[in-house]
């Protein structure tokens, strides 16, 4: 569709919107059927994707093409304008959080069992972004069990109930799900915010939470999506707010772990009805109670940065929190460190340059020690650090910059993709743990090949074909040769039951 840019600078691209967009998309572009239409939300659309949505419309959804109706000039302005920011800024309150949310009550004396004979505990999620469906599938005989529709742009990773039976979707524009994988039905859903980043399940099964980055703020919920407390994501003296980056659940601590994007500070909220007292500020003898304290419960424990986090994960003992600072201008470097939780403070940084992924980094142990390894947005290498003196002790080189790395305790080998590079996005590297050097490579030319998920018994890795005609792909881990595929929609991530809920050291948590 050629554009004449003048002509689509002549548009009045918000009378437009209003015609045609609001009522699906909602008046301040928050959503309604359609899914918001905020910079926010479509930093990971591409300008081309957007027109092309707009004007052909979008398959197996109630988006229809605009492209007759408005010509090439009205098409180009809509894209344009769905990318600056709603003035004024939207807001997203507890009352609106608690309208939005529905419940299905499950049926009286329904058993409590599948509707299905596979392995609960060896089921896969796969989330598919090409037409916003879900595929479970059995990991035993790699059969897809159900397929169901999901929110717009599911992001983050889902994260399992402690039992494996429901899982928790969390949506760019601010969706929580709650879906039964063993009666293949809805739970419960409720809109956190305007635009969330992830969810996390807390270790006993009681809390969820939802890190947001539009409004400033974190939510808290029970099991069924009960909103029972919102945190302002701001400094202790409320001036300065920040985008939250993530949530994860640390389980042998009973808390979630907050990075904020914009603040220097790592918050834990302890979810252990026993939590120890907070003390803010500086405190000459806690033990004589010289100062005002909070309550440990649900209170927000503030650790002081140098600078802010955009991602992290955790040690195996889950006290050390490893993270990864963007820089804030394009010429600028990103930095990692490490932060202790008990301490409260920074220990060490991260001798990693380039631009470290270190909430897809994973651990093992190798040569007396455990070692971090973690994939590179800039450089075609996994930097690998020993975790006992946070010094580097490889560099493996891959052929581009990956964006996952994954592994399973059961297999000495580590799965890298190069799917950031234009050249080597068709290749997975896989390395061996004992050695720390690339042993083989699988690839599906010109496509892009990404994100591995292994079985519960780490015997079969699956990777996935991402693109619209993609595929899930079945390699055997030992011998690297393809057993099976299945046809799927860009299917973008893969989830294991058991390997999540056992917090396995080859995967994210």
């Amino acid at each position: 569709m050629g554009v004449d840019m003048a002509a689509a600078q002549s548009v009045d691209a918000k009378a437009l919107y209003q015609q045609h967009c609001a009522s699906c998309h909602g008046a301040q572009r928050t959503g309604l059927m359609g899914p918001a239409l905020l910079p926010e939300s479509l930093e990971r659309l591409r300008p081309a994707e957007a027109t092309q949505v707009i004007a052909q419309g979008r398959p197996a959804t109630q988006m229809p093409a605009f492209a007759d109706q408005l010509g090439a000039a009205g098409v180009a302005a809509l894209a344009a304008y769905i990318r600056t920011p709603v003035q004024p800024a939207p807001h997203w309150s507890d009352e609106e959080i608690r309208a939005s949310r529905t419940f299905a009550e499950a049926p009286k004396d329904e058993p409590a069992q599948p509707l299905w004979h596979a392995d609960p505990m060896n089921l896969f999620v796969v989330v598919e972004g090409g037409d916003h469906h879900v595929s479970l599938v059995d990991g035993d005989r790699f059969e897809v069990i159900a397929r169901f529709a999901s929110r717009f742009a599911l992001h983050g990773g889902p994260k399992f109930s402690p039992d494996g039976r429901y899982v928790y979707f969390g949506s760019r524009d601010g969706w929580i799900t709650k879906y039964d994988l063993w009666r293949l039905r809805v739970v419960a859903e409720v809109r956190a915010g305007l635009n969330m980043r992830n969810v996390a399940v807390s270790s006993d099964g009681r809390w969820v939470m939802a890190a947001n980055y539009l409004p400033h703020t974190l939510a808290l919920f029970d099991a069924d999506l009960h909103l029972r407390q919102t945190y302002s994501a701001a400094t202790l003296d409320g001036k300065t707010s920040s985008r939250v980056s993530a949530v994860y659940d640390a389980a042998p601590r009973k808390s979630f772990v907050v990075a904020l994007k914009d603040i220097p500070e790592l918050w834990e909220i302890s979810y252990d009805p026993k939590a120890a007292p907070i003390f803010d500020g500086y405190v000459h003898d806690y033990k004589m109670g010289e100062a005002i304290a909070k309550p440990g419960f649900l209170g927000v424990h503030r650790t002081p940065l140098e600078e802010p986090l955009d991602d992290f994960f955790f040690d195996q003992s889950y006290r050390n929190v490893l993270g990864a600072t963007r820089p804030k201008s394009g010429d600028g470097a990103a930095t990692a460190q490490v932060v202790n939780l008990d301490a409260r403070r920074k220990i060490a940084d991260l001798p990693i340059a380039g631009m470290p992924h270190l909430g897809s980094g994973i651990t093992f142990a190798w040569n007396g020690s455990t070692v971090l390894a973690s994939p590179n947005l800039k450089g075609g290498t996994i930097d690998v650090i020993d975790m006992k003196t946070w010094k580097p002790v490889a560099s493996i080189p891959t052929p581009g910059p990956g964006f996952f790395l994954r592994s399973h305790e059961a297999t000495p080998y580590a799965w890298a993709d190069s799917m950031m590079s234009p050249t080597a996005k068709d290749t997975l590297t896989i390395i061996d743990k004992a050695t720390l050097k690339p042993v083989a490579t699988v690839r599906e030319p010109g496509k892009t090949l990404a994100h591995v998920e292994f079985t519960k018994d780490g015997k079969f890795a699956l990777a996935s074909v991402w693109e619209q005609d993609g595929a899930l792909v079945v390699y055997d881990a030992a011998t690297f040769k393809e057993v099976k595929r299945l046809p799927m929609c860009k299917p973008v991530g893969k989830y294991n039951v058991w390997n999540k809920i056992t917090r396995s050291e080859g995967t994210s948590h």
